[in-house]
């Protein structure tokens, strides 16, 4: 059985009655009526017109009978999510256990789509960086796997990759060259984990994660450091520096990943990077912004109220005026929770403003210009929103104007 009758095969076994979204040939037009329209610059009412899986037409102040009435709700873009490992624990629940790699992409779209999430970049890593959880061949089994449930329809959300490079890795370069050559690739980050350094300046939350997660004794987190501190001094600017060369042959998009100083910000400018994720301090967010890259934070760094390896709070950022963009990172959900509270930092400029930062904002810096926002001529992705309990609630989500969730 070849990858595509497999897929089919997989489809009529889950009961896949229809494909996510219609294709456009098959759509009619579309009213939506809703008293809370949150635009990229303001907040309306009104009724939005959609034909064709494209907004047509947005009407403050007016109303249409025949179309659907979201009464109160509040009528966001579809969320644009630029960086989540979320399906390497769906492909891996457990340490050693492999799922099957379509049932793991399926399952994990659900959950995106579900969490609001319209356009989503999978981040999967290239290059084993000796995590007892490492994908290993696993990148390009989950690569296939992606490619199958497009090519039968079954997914919610419109996914791209997101390469997360690992380039102290010895096998990086393979990987994501060979990854590269087989796959669509939008964007790649350049990661750094070496202990001591950027996310891990302070060893010892680095020595906690391990601890629990690896089960390492004192004396192998000793050797495992030792040896990552010696890989970084043997790989790192070569590999850097040739990853930063495929990206740019190939038009990929490029991303930063954990920066803390000045020397870090002016290294990723010089290389053409466009996405500082996860700097790690205020003095490199605020030169990341200011040298004109999108810095993007974590919505569970919002959430919980800062960051879990100890380093500059999402909100700090956000009250500075230097966070344009919100990634989910490890929880879906938290994407919408993330822009609902930075609603209220002033800086970042009420519900409209927290909204951009996780629909119009992501979407523009990965050279997406057809979505993130409710406007003329943008494809209707949305997500409507019931506020429930001081909390966003999904309630119904929207891909090229078919409902998908």
């Amino acid at each position: 059985m070849n990858d595509i009758a497999a897929t089919r095969a997989f489809r009529r076994e889950i009961g896949a009655a229809h494909d996510f979204p219609a294709p456009a040939a098959e759509k009619g037009a579309l009213a939506i009526n809703a008293r809370r329209i949150v635009l990229a610059d303001r907040e309306i009412a009104g009724v939005i017109h959609i034909e064709n899986g494209v907004i047509v037409g947005v009407e403050e102040g007016a109303f249409d009978a025949a179309g659907l009435s979201f009464g109160d709700d509040i009528l966001i873009p579809g969320l644009v999510e630029l960086h989540t490992d979320h399906l390497e624990p769906h492909y891996s629940p457990r340490p050693g256990v492999r799922w099957d790699p379509v049932a793991a992409v399926y399952s994990y779209d659900a959950q995106i789509a579900c969490s609001g999430i319209t356009t989503v970049f999978d981040s999967l890593r290239a290059g084993d960086d000796a995590d007892r959880n490492a994908l290993g061949a696993g990148l390009f089994a989950l690569g296939e796997a992606i490619e199958r449930a497009k090519a039968g329809g079954l997914l919610r959300a419109e996914h791209f990759t997101h390469l997360r490079c690992e380039i102290c890795a010895p096998d990086v370069l393979d990987e994501a060259t060979g990854y590269l050559a087989r796959f669509d690739v939008r964007l790649m980050s350049l990661m750094d984990h070496t202990p001591g350094l950027r996310q891990f300046r302070d060893e010892e939350k680095l020595r906690a994660y391990y601890r629990v997660k690896a089960m390492k004794s004192e004396a192998e987190l000793d050797a495992f450091f030792e040896s990552r501190k010696a890989a970084h001094a043997a790989l790192h600017d070569r590999h850097r520096r040739d990853i930063v060369r495929l990206a740019h042959a190939r038009g990929v998009a490029l991303a930063s990943h954990d920066d803390t100083t000045l020397a870090h910000v002016a290294e990723s400018t010089a290389d053409g990077v466009a996405i500082a994720e996860f700097p790690t301090t205020l003095e490199a967010a605020e030169a990341s912004h200011q040298a004109g890259l999108a810095v993007l934070m974590g919505a569970p760094n919002v959430v919980r109220g800062g960051s879990h390896s100890g380093n500059v709070s999402a909100i700090e950022l956000a009250e500075n005026g230097v966070l344009d963009i919100l990634s989910s990172d490890y929880v879906p959900i938290s994407l919408v929770y993330g822009a609902f509270a930075l609603r209220e930092v002033k800086a970042i400029g009420g519900l409209p403003g927290a909204i951009r930062t996780v629909t119009r904002n992501p979407a523009r810096a990965s050279g997406l210009t057809d979505r993130g926002e409710i406007a003329v001529g943008q494809r209707a992705d949305l997500a409507r929103i019931a506020w429930t309990n001081e909390q966003p609630v999904i309630r119904e989500v929207y891909r090229a104007g078919s409902r998908v969730a």
